[in-house]
């Protein structure tokens, strides 16, 4: 019976996990069976898929097929399976050449033109793939910057499914980029500078005792005295992210889905200022599918509760 295995990733809190695609192509009334505890968003790439595949050209299998995603007790959430799904399908109906699948990690959100969409958490999947000794990562040009973050794989960006058979066929139809990220002194330039204070002595001293210890402060002061103002510009007194800082916030951040995709880095100590009504999640992080709260976002950088 047909059958193919493709690799892909998912989140597990702020971590990426390497999940196994494995699709089972059977004689049968035809169906997309999705098991593997998935959510919502991902049983409904059913129907992204199909399309997909029919409008990249391709013949979609009239079979009975089964879609496993291994392990099977890690929750499954977001679209990142798209693409892992459809080109196992490919595979698996030989409509693809299979023989470098174990090679790559596959992430990426099909639209119904088969046209390949950016998905959050690519820099930590990226590092779980690296550290897994995987040859590259496969994603969508939107997510180049930030997945050619890490240094030590390759990375393809692609731009719709067929780009992404294409690839995989020949192998060298375009090549990957690995790319050497270094962070310029300019770069990690706040807008908010710390001398355009006037007065406050005693409240600026006590901030720079602080930033250099990294110590908490307790600011009091009746509204409009200065003290949000103050706060805002502890950043440029404090030191230059280094690149494993930023990466370290940049995968908090692209795990959370506020990295800029422009960016694809940190490149400036971050400065979270939640409302007093925050609930203990939203600050904290955690919940019943774990995320990163206001704590883990201010990561080497500066968290002002007012």
């Amino acid at each position: 019976m047909p059958l193919s295995k493709v690799f892909s990733l998912t989140l597990h809190g702020i971590h990426g996990v390497i999940v196994t695609v494995e699709i089972d192509i059977a004689p049968g009334l035809p169906s997309l069976t999705i098991v593997g505890l998935p959510d919502a968003s991902v049983r409904e790439s059913r129907d992204r898929v199909v399309s997909a595949i029919r409008n990249s050209g391709f013949d979609f299998p009239v079979r009975r097929m089964t879609v496993n995603l291994a392990p099977a007790d890690i929750k499954k959430e977001g679209p990142a399976f798209d693409l892992p799904i459809a080109v196992g399908i490919l595979a698996a109906g030989k409509m693809l050449d299979a023989r470098h699948l174990e090679n790559w990690c596959l992430v990426g959100e099909l639209a119904l033109d088969g046209t390949l969409r950016a998905i959050k958490g690519v820099l930590p999947m990226a590092l779980e793939a690296r550290d897994q000794k995987f040859k590259g990562l496969i994603q969508s040009e939107a997510n180049y910057k930030e997945a050619s973050v890490v240094g030590g794989i390759h990375v393809f960006k692609a731009r719709n499914l067929r780009n992404v058979c294409d690839f995989l066929n020949q192998e060298n139809a375009e090549s990957p980029v690995t790319q050497q990220v270094q962070i310029n002194s300019d770069e990690t330039a706040t807008e908010l500078d710390f001398a355009e204070v006037k007065g406050q002595a005693y409240a600026k001293r006590a901030l720079e005792v602080a930033s250099a210890g990294a110590h908490n402060i307790l600011m009091i002061g009746p509204p409009g005295s200065g003290k949000t103002m103050i706060a805002k510009r502890v950043g440029s007194i404090l030191p230059p992210l280094e690149l494993e800082e930023s990466i370290e916030t940049s995968k908090i951040h692209s795990a959370a889905g506020f990295l800029s995709r422009e960016e694809g880095l940190v490149k400036v100590r971050p400065f979270r200022n939640p409302h007093h009504t925050i609930s203990d999640i939203a600050l904290i992080g955690g919940g019943q599918y774990p995320r990163p709260g206001e704590v883990s976002l201010a990561q080497n950088g500066v968290l002002f509760l007012d």
